[in-house]
């Protein structure tokens, strides 16, 4: 990350950062859909409960929160010191590392290294950032085949889909969808296969086994990077991850650079958070580790793609920089109320829910998300959940600020309130617009009956019925 280049924001075209419709639009579908209505209020009841629950085993809960968000806090602050030493400890060991200023640049660097290892196919370990960047369309486009091995992730593949969830993308679906899938677009599946758990697992290993020892290259993600060592951490409960990180030639990385932490100790606090707060669990099933190159063992090449892709700019930003703390755990997905019922589609950026509603269009710039800050009521569950403290509602606040001074002209909430403003200082024109408001009845109990702009005001709320006698009326009277 040159310390010359500017703060820009990701670029459109290329990822999954934008969606092609506003919040309120794309929401008021899935709202309309009980079935993912079902489906989403089932998974995140179980995961809270689930998490709840091993949190209050942990004493010292409160404590480790304190402690995350100090060091991710400390971690923002020396970010370009931190990312050098990175740098310096992966090639120390082996390791090449590849600087990509955006999403454009991190697909293009994956992209010629698998074509330099002489493979057309590579396995994935679930990964926010290469979904981000939009990495296994530009394999394809290039002729390369990703395979995505995370359960999950196979079957948001496989149905042509997009991930719902940071930590269970398939959350929208229930088992009989998954069934549907696997028999239309799994290869080999057993026609007799049903809707047990179990038996979608044993044919989802069933499909893998073999891709797993046949693929040369894999591409992961990385939860947490320890600058003082040059080590990468992978958590996951499948086990996926291990055969991908330990069996391929070649291992290709893409990690965003807020990722890193300073030291080993540092990463203690951050894995006893993150699997309470996501998964529910006291530790994750599987964490890997590895630190470069071991000759003989695991893969032979390892290549670290460091990706800005707009964190630059979000670090520029003194309120908004804290969102780059996120450790990806889901727990705000989890308990809050607009997600929960709208589910992450309708976000339209991989990153749902209030952690996206806030870190999107940071990375993208508000005027490509505007209504995103919008999507939340702010109850402030959110913060309560996060496990690094990550003050939503008031980044949330913030961004809504900053989408107000972004519109290039003016809207109509805006001339609605100037006329507001310009009536309520004139006492004649204030007193006349009190009667007049009476005629708001013939719109309807609810105000459905009102033009636009101000049916937009109504269509989620009722309209307030006007009083028989307005104050001054009263007044006048006694």
């Amino acid at each position: 990350m040159p310390a010359t280049a500017p703060p820009v924001t990701a670029p459109a075209g290329v990822g999954h950062l934008r969606g092609d419709e506003s919040f309120p639009d794309a929401a008021r579908r899935s709202l309309a859909d009980p079935q993912l209505r079902r489906n989403l209020r089932h998974a995140t009841t179980t995961i809270r409960a689930k998490s709840a629950g091993v949190i209050d085993e942990q004493a010292d809960w409160e404590q480790l929160r304190a402690a995350g968000a100090a060091i991710k806090a400390d971690t923002l602050h020396r970010l370009p010191e931190l990312l050098e030493q990175l740098e310096e400890k992966v090639t120390g060991a082996g390791g090449v590392v590849h600087w990509a200023a955006d999403a454009i640049e991190a697909n293009r660097i994956v992209t010629d290294l698998v074509r330099a290892a002489g493979a057309d196919r590579v396995i994935k370990v679930k990964s926010m950032a290469t979904q981000e960047i939009g990495l296994n369309e530009a394999l394809e486009a290039a002729g390369i085949t990703p395979v995505e091995t995370d359960l999950a992730e196979l079957i948001v593949q496989l149905g042509d889909d997009r991930p719902s969830h940071i930590l269970v993308p398939a959350i929208h679906r229930n088992r009989a969808e998954i069934r549907e899938i696997f028999l239309r677009e799994m290869p080999g599946v057993d026609p007799a296969l049903t809707d047990d758990p179990t038996a979608l697992a044993a044919a989802a290993r069933r499909f893998l086994r073999e891709t797993f020892l046949s693929t040369p290259v894999a591409v992961s993600g990385a939860n947490f990077a320890v600058a003082e060592t040059g080590t990468l951490a992978v958590v996951e409960s499948e086990g996926n991850g291990r055969m991908c990180l330990t069996v391929p030639d070649t291992l290709i990385t893409v990690m965003g650079v807020e990722k890193v932490v300073p030291t080993w100790r540092d990463l203690e606090v951050f894995l006893q958070l993150l699997p309470r707060a996501s998964t529910g669990e006291r530790m994750n099933p599987y964490t890997s580790m590895w630190t470069g190159v071991t000759p003989g063992d695991g893969p032979q090449a390892f290549h670290l793609v460091l990706l800005d892709n707009g964190r630059s700019a979000v670090l520029a930003d003194e309120v908004g920089r804290q969102a780059l703390r996120c450790i990806r755990c889901s727990a705000c997905l989890n308990v809050c109320p607009v997600y929960e019922r709208a589910g992450g589609h309708a976000y339209g950026s991989v990153y749902p829910g209030p952690i996206g509603a806030v870190l999107s269009p940071q990375l993208t710039g508000i005027e490509d998300n505007a209504s995103l800050p919008y999507a939340s009521t702010l109850c402030g569950a959110c913060y309560d959940a996060c496990p690094v403290k990550i003050n939503i509602p008031e980044l949330l606040v913030h961004l809504r600020a900053e989408a107000v001074e972004s519109r290039p002209r003016p809207t109509a909430e805006s001339i609605a309130m100037a006329a507001a403003a310009y009536t309520m200082d004139r006492p004649r024109l204030y007193a006349a617009g009190q009667r007049a408001a009476r005629l708001s009845r013939l719109a309807g109990r609810r105000g459905r009956g009102l033009p636009p702009p101000l049916n937009g005001w109504t269509a989620s709320r009722d309209l307030p019925e006007p009083p028989a006698q307005t104050f001054r009326e009263w007044w006048a009277g006694r």
